[in-house]
């Protein structure tokens, strides 16, 4: 899928970068990553929040081979719900709850320590 399309899709959550990773691409809002295009389908993030919501509304966890000792591994991101694909409304509901989702990974800030005065 190029740049483009992608766009195109994720209009209701704009603005979006894209950057090319897992010999997919990564799209990310504000920094945060929220979604991937592997092999032309589109993934949403979800985490434990989330995960079920998107196994109800029957969407596919990503899984891919990984190495041979460890066998597959699963990833936080789902594909889209069919009945979600050609409905603007709901896919940015859907949308907006991956971003959520990635919103919630992101590390704590770190925190120094104050320092005393002697």
């Amino acid at each position: 899928m190029d740049d483009e399309a992608i766009r195109d899709m994720f209009d209701c959550v704009q603005p979006i970068t894209i950057r090319r990773m897992f010999g997919g691409k990564g799209i990310y809002r504000d920094g945060v990553i929220f979604a991937l295009e592997v092999g032309g389908e589109i993934l949403l993030k979800a985490d434990r929040l989330t995960a079920d919501a998107f196994r109800d509304a029957g969407a596919r966890q990503w899984v891919y081979a990984g190495k041979a000792s460890r066998g597959p591994v699963a990833m936080p991101y789902w594909s889209i719900p069919d009945a979600v694909v050609d409905d603007p409304g709901e896919f940015k509901k859907w949308a907006r709850l991956a971003y959520e989702a990635g919103l919630r990974a992101r590390p704590a800030p770190k925190v120094r320590p104050l320092r005393r005065s002697s």
